[in-house]
């Protein structure tokens, strides 16, 4: 299975997040800035649910600090994909091979193998592939635009392959 693509910002942005969901640290991490904004929430109820007039200043301090929970979780990983896709734009397109032996990504200056016990585990997105390690916090990625594949029934062979080799997450 074969595939050619230029990389985007968009994808690194959807590995990003697929990491987030699909490994225990990104989901401990998305529950941290949950529970904070919920914890947030409560005290901004508590301060108009208490008698008398509600203090200006912790509205202002909670809101705000909502405001921060909310972009983080938004614009942490689009920073990142940005800094991930400076670093291989300049490598102009990928072919990326994928088959029962592992998976081989080629760019301009650089060839990479990775081997199935490195890439265990994956997950999809509407667009993506994404391959990770079996750490548990999904450190290298592999991630393999569906974009790439030369017809539309070559993402059904390419997801058998994925299917065969590592584990769907």
């Amino acid at each position: 299975m074969e595939l050619a693509y230029l990389p985007t910002t968009a994808d690194a942005a959807g590995a990003i997040r697929a990491r987030m969901r699909a490994t225990p640290a990104g989901r401990l991490q998305n529950g941290v800035l949950l529970a904070g904004a919920v914890v947030l929430l409560g005290a901004l109820a508590l301060n108009f649910a208490a008698p008398g007039e509600p203090s200006p200043r912790s509205t202002v301090v909670c809101l705000a600090a909502l405001a921060l929970i909310g972009g983080m979780y938004v614009l942490v990983p689009t920073l990142q994909a940005r800094q991930v896709h400076q670093m291989v734009a300049p490598q102009g397109e990928f072919q990326a091979v994928v088959d029962d032996g592992g998976v081989r990504v080629t760019s301009r200056d650089s060839e990479t193998t990775y081997r199935w016990p490195m890439l265990t585990r994956y997950t999809e997105t509407d667009a993506l592939f994404v391959l990770m390690t079996p750490d548990k916090y999904g450190v290298g990625l592999v991630v393999l635009p569906k974009r790439g594949a030369a017809e539309p029934a070559d993402v059904e062979r390419l997801r058998a392959v994925l299917d065969r080799n590592a584990t769907r997450i």
